[in-house]
């Protein structure tokens, strides 16, 4: 199996309507956060199609993919090194490190919500968790989101004690997306344990961005989200 292979194969789903959709969508435009990335228009369902035609592609295969500067062929390279770290048997270490050896392909938030959990969080479950600290404390608006994202993994399993102390790093970072995926996290955390996003709100909302906060509340009831939203709580 080739890299060029999987193009040709993304390659009959492309859709310019889609692509100059997505080019809009994704912030691609000069001084926008994904400036610069190039979308070929193939809907996400249909990358998932190729993604799992293609899981047995080689890494070095799969790294031209993944550092490739269209953004479909970087998201199914990810999507493809989802179905292998979560083959039964496959070498955990080795993906995660092949990951973390080509971050610099995921760089985008949809590029991060697809695999930070799945890779990153798991991998890094009984280990030491320093390098989620490292990115969020980095510069870089995709690690900071890394960071944060991979938490999930985490809060799915009822453990908060790492997503709560990223979101108190990233409480003063000064961008939306960055905004939203903590205010994010912190909802997937009050789904599982009201009482537990709650202690924590009480110490920071009054402090918190305007979006992290909404996206926070979201899921609470109409009369405790106004009590937030107007400092009363």
């Amino acid at each position: 199996m080739k890299a060029d292979e999987v193009r040709k194969e993304l390659a009959k789903y492309i859709q310019p309507e889609k692509a100059k959709a997505s080019s809009k969508f994704f912030k691609t435009g000069k001084g926008e956060y994904g400036a610069g990335d190039v979308f070929i228009g193939v809907t996400v369902p249909n990358q998932r199609i190729v993604a799992k035609k293609f899981r047995d592609l080689p890494l070095d295969e799969l790294k031209k993919l993944l550092l490739d500067r269209i953004h479909e062929y970087r998201l199914t390279a990810l999507f493809i090194l989802v179905h292998k770290y979560n083959t039964k048997n496959s070498d955990k270490a080795q993906l995660a490190n092949f990951y973390l050896d080509n971050i610099s392909g995921v760089d985008n938030w949809d590029l991060v919500d697809s695999s930070a959990h799945k890779i990153l969080g798991p991998y890094l479950y009984d280990q030491d968790k320093k390098i989620l600290y490292d990115f969020a404390h980095s510069k870089d608006i995709w690690k900071q989101r890394i960071s944060m994202i991979a938490t999930m993994y985490y809060i799915n399993k009822r453990e908060y004690h790492d997503a709560l102390a990223i979101a108190e790093i990233l409480l003063k970072n000064d961008h939306d997306l960055i905004h939203k995926a903590v205010g994010w996290m912190l909802r997937e955390i009050g789904k599982k344990d009201q009482n537990i996003e709650e202690e924590f709100l009480r110490l920071h909302y009054k402090k918190m961005p305007r979006t992290m906060l909404r996206y926070a509340i979201e899921k609470f009831p109409e009369k405790l989200r106004q009590s937030y939203l107007n400092g009363e709580v």
